[in-house]
């Protein structure tokens, strides 16, 4: 199993997954992952809740929406079967990682750390 990326600034693998192996007792997969001194240093320290994903494995289409005065607004849409669980008054936090002359936007939305008072609704 193989997964890689390749880092446009540096033409380093951005990530590579070298093994992987189940373990029986918490039918969880132990992942053995070779990633460049950058990626890993973008961790922060964090060695917990980490989520792995890979670009093909994104199939959803979705769009940017362009607003305002020389469009300098920007939205994402989230896509209407993507919508139907999502609570949009949860905290939101986002990071821009920049890969393979791509650029990757992950939000998480926490819908227990409620802000309501931040959430922008539009009719």
């Amino acid at each position: 199993m193989r997964a890689a990326a390749v880092n446009a600034h540096e033409g380093e693998m951005m990530g590579e997954i070298l093994c992987s192996r189940r373990e029986e007792r918490s039918n969880k997969v132990i992942v053995e992952v070779l990633l460049h001194q950058n990626e890993f240093r973008q961790l922060r320290g964090e060695m917990t809740n980490i989520v792995l994903f890979s670009e093909e494995g994104v199939a959803t289409p979705s769009k940017v929406s362009l607003r305002g005065r020389n469009e300098a607004t920007q939205y994402f849409l989230v896509p209407r079967q993507l919508r139907k669980q999502m609570n949009p008054f949860g905290a939101v936090n986002c990071q821009r990682i920049e890969t393979n002359g791509k650029q990757v936007f992950i939000y998480i939305v926490d819908p227990s750390k409620t802000r309501r008072q931040d959430a922008i609704i539009t009719m």
